[in-house]
């Protein structure tokens, strides 16, 4: 099982909707017009998981420890 998720933001394919920073303040934060993790390891939580499902243009990626991919499915 999984002890700590990696959020990562593709900054080239985010079209800063927000949608993220609305659904998981406390994993997601705007910089320049752009989404961007608070921390790049966070603890499993399914708010994470509905922003990366969240996203129109699936710009996020929730990753397990060993880098399977969680979000988006």
């Amino acid at each position: 099982m999984s002890t700590a998720w990696r959020i990562q933001v593709d900054a080239e394919r985010c079209i800063g909707s927000g949608s993220c920073v609305g659904m998981a303040p406390a994993h997601f934060r705007m910089e320049s017009g752009v989404a961007t993790p608070v921390s790049a390891a966070v603890e499993p939580t399914e708010a994470a998981i509905d922003a990366a499902e969240s996203c129109p243009v699936e710009a996020i990626a929730v990753r397990d420890d060993d880098g399977t991919v969680i979000a988006p499915t």
